[in-house]
């Protein structure tokens, strides 16, 4: 996940690169830049708008977005780059959708939601309205879900008010699998914490 951070904010260095198109192009698009030395990300897409003064950039149509092993695929994708240098990133999709391998292992993370949204000043990871996140046999779904890239501490909230459908689900669901007995490999589990402002009541 952090390199999928670094992937869908990156697209904001293609789109506003020298000799991007212009804003309004309707020719299939397609951007590449480094965001790491061995790891060039490109960006394919039916359209592509980019605005240099106010640093935004619009994928839309197909947009597939590429790193190493992370994918992320959406009908559009709007990055922007801050005042003070962060870069953030909305990707929006019926779903949209991610994957990636985890650095390490042979693990993978695959999400869905209809909007997933990136802030590069937290470092943080947001998927609202029919969101899902599953790594091996574990999956978390609600209509909320945030991932701290730094911690990889995941956050899960249902409630309709993250739904832009109307049959958004109200409870979060989570199936997490048993850990392995003592000599198999060992992984680390899904870390799953209460949305600030939810955490259940304590006994008196």
């Amino acid at each position: 996940m952090r390199r999928a951070a670094a992937a869908l904010c990156c697209a904001l260095g293609c789109a506003l690169a020298p000799g991007a198109p212009a804003w309004g192009q309707q020719e299939p698009a397609k951007a590449v830049t480094k965001a790491a030395p061995a790891e060039p990300v490109n960006v394919e897409a039916d359209r592509m708008r980019a605005d240099d003064q106010k640093q935004i950039a619009v994928f839309e149509g197909r947009v597939v977005l590429t790193q190493g092993t992370f994918q992320l695929r959406a009908d559009r994708i709007t990055v922007r780059k801050d005042d003070d240098g962060f870069q953030h990133g909305v990707a929006i999709g019926n779903p949209a959708t991610f994957r990636q391998k985890r650095e390490g292992t042979d693990e993978w993370i695959d999400g869905e939601a209809r909007r997933i949204e990136y802030d590069g000043r937290e470092a943080r990871v947001e998927l609202f309205d029919g969101a899902r996140v599953s790594r091996d046999k574990d999956e978390v779904r609600g209509n909320y879900i945030s991932y701290d890239t730094r911690t990889e501490v995941f956050r899960v909230q249902g409630g309709k008010q993250y739904s832009a459908s109307p049959s958004g689900e109200d409870r979060v669901r989570a199936t997490i699998q048993p850990k392995p007995k003592s000599g198999q490999a060992s992984r680390r589990p899904l870390e799953l914490r209460p949305t600030p402002g939810l955490e259940p009541p304590r006994d008196r």
